[in-house]
């Protein structure tokens, strides 16, 4: 289902002080610096830094498992008793998102690259 957690988001106040704190940790630059989304990789994980995150719901960071097929994965979920949170939705350039909370209300995210 899964190849392991690939994205980690993690929902800020202030984007340019959480831009600085986490380009000081990672060691590297932002890959994307946009006034609603900044991201970093390293070693092959992405941290995304949501402005927006509270306003939607987040309460901490979000893990998002890159899996192969977002529909099976989530339909599968859903079967296995998780809770829709987020519906599957493309966040650009045919990349999908979508989110579940586990029977404890963890979420879990679900991200199938373009």
């Amino acid at each position: 289902m899964t190849s392991g957690i690939g994205t980690i988001i993690i929902p800020v106040t202030d984007l340019a002080a959480a831009k600085a704190v986490y380009g000081e940790l990672l060691g590297v630059a932002p890959t994307t610096d946009q006034p609603y989304y900044v991201g970093f990789e390293s070693a092959g994980q992405q941290v995304g830094l949501d402005p927006n995150g509270h306003r939607q719901g987040m309460t901490g960071p979000v893990m998002y498992w890159h899996v192969d097929d977002l529909a099976a994965s989530l339909e599968a979920l859903l079967k296995a008793g998780a809770q829709e949170l987020q519906p599957a939705k493309d966040v650009g350039a045919g990349k999908l998102i979508a989110a579940v909370k586990d029977p404890d209300g963890n979420i879990i995210g679900l991200l199938q690259p373009a």
